[in-house]
């Protein structure tokens, strides 16, 4: 028998190598990917602007990109699930999603700018579901808040040096040209790593030791409530663009300061990600809960601070993010099925972009009619998610 259980204690220390070996892998190749898609996105809105389009087609192309690109994870996650190619799903997605960028040095009109900045986030919604359902695997042996909370943050060290690197090429006036060009190499990079994972683990399922009794029914109870809640807080956070635009409108931060206080937000961000995936594999949801109310007041802070009081804002909505990007995914994992997971992640990420995109375009016109009413609604909307996440935490069937 203590050959049997050191044999067994062994076998489990290599499967938990072997998952954090994964969730590395591909946490780095997330830190490739938004390295190459943050810096396209830090100077997307100006080279539209240089090929001639106006400032509503900036604002429509970014939004029909965000919109199509998170309703196309419900088809991409259910597609995964009912074929099981979730590596040759993740492989084309990737391709997609990080070719178009370069391919942007290219553009010589508007127009051609635009289908390929859709094109990218077209690449990002198919791929999604299908690494998410793969890394939940890996998830199952080290903690689920522990595997999603280091993956997210290798993928903000990512958001942080790809902004950087763009504006390094402005600085010394290369132009937008080569800073799209430049960013040809972390996408080679990222396609790499993801080949040598895919080389190294051909079937991540089996890094779950333990896998949930297969159903064929519908989702449980608690998931839908989860996603209405996941839904109500992503309508009440700001996209930066918005926050952005404030800083500039009401002079509270200055020019040169305003890519800093997003850099900030997404140094936080991978930071909460780590402290809130490790609190989650102990607390649960709760975790989650105190995330939401202490980034809450991310709105009043940003909309009517001054300087001081909109950095201590960004770093509250670098805390929410860290929490949605990390420990909201978490979550699903034990909810849903394993054989189901491409589609549980395909719906939540979809509820969760449609919800944010229409809560940010709400938001737009509130800022418009009244900055008070603006800050009102994310509030509001934020905290109404907690009774329904504190229904969750009750466990309901």
């Amino acid at each position: 028998m203590q050959n049997q259980a050191g044999t067994t204690v062994v076998n489990n220390n290599n499967t938990k190598l072997n998952a954090l070996k994964f969730i590395v892998l591909l946490g780095i190749v997330s830190l490739f990917a938004d390295i190459t898609y943050q810096g396209a996105r830090s100077i997307n809105g100006q080279y539209l602007a240089l090929l001639g389009a106006s400032a509503t087609t900036v604002g429509i192309v970014a939004g029909l990109g965000e919109l199509i690109g998170y309703s196309l994870r419900l088809i991409s996650g259910y597609v995964s699930d009912k074929i099981g190619k979730y590596w040759a799903i993740t492989l084309f997605g990737y391709t997609l999603n990080m070719l178009a960028v370069p391919a942007l040095a290219l553009a010589g009109r508007w127009e051609i700018a635009a289908v390929l900045i859709i094109i990218e986030r077209i690449g990002k919604a198919i791929r999604t579901p299908a690494r998410d359902a793969m890394l939940s695997h890996a998830t199952k042996e080290i903690g689920r808040g522990k595997g999603f909370g280091l993956h997210e943050a290798l993928d903000q060290i990512g958001a942080v040096l790809g902004p950087l690197i763009a504006a390094g090429v402005l600085y010394f006036k290369e132009g937008y040209r080569t800073s799209y060009a430049i960013l040809l190499v972390p996408a080679i990079m990222a396609i790499s790593v993801l080949l040598t994972a895919r080389w190294l683990y051909p079937k991540p399922r089996n890094l779950e030791v333990s896998h949930p009794e297969l159903q064929t029914k519908g989702f449980p109870k608690k998931f839908w409530i989860y996603l209405v809640a996941v839904a109500l807080i992503a309508a009440g956070y700001a996209d930066f663009p918005l926050i952005a635009y404030h800083f500039k409108k009401a002079s509270a931060v200055p020019d040169i300061w305003i890519p800093a206080f997003y850099a900030v937000a997404m140094g936080v961000d991978a930071i909460a990600a780590l402290l809130f995936g490790y609190l989650f594999d102990r607390k649960g949801i709760s975790i989650l809960i105190f995330a939401s109310l202490l980034s809450l007041s991310f709105a009043p802070l940003v909309f009517f601070g001054g300087f001081s009081l909109a950095l201590i804002g960004m770093v509250c909505w670098g805390i929410g993010m860290g929490a949605q990007e990390s420990i909201m995914r978490a979550a699903i994992a034990d909810m849903v099925p394993a054989n189901r997971r491409g589609t549980g992640y395909g719906i939540f990420n979809t509820g969760y972009g449609v919800c944010w995109f229409l809560g940010s375009a709400l938001m737009g016109v509130l800022y418009d009619f009244s900055l008070a009413s603006l800050v009102a609604f994310s509030v509001v909307a934020q905290f109404a998610s907690v009774p329904l996440l504190l229904l969750v935490r009750k466990n309901p069937e």
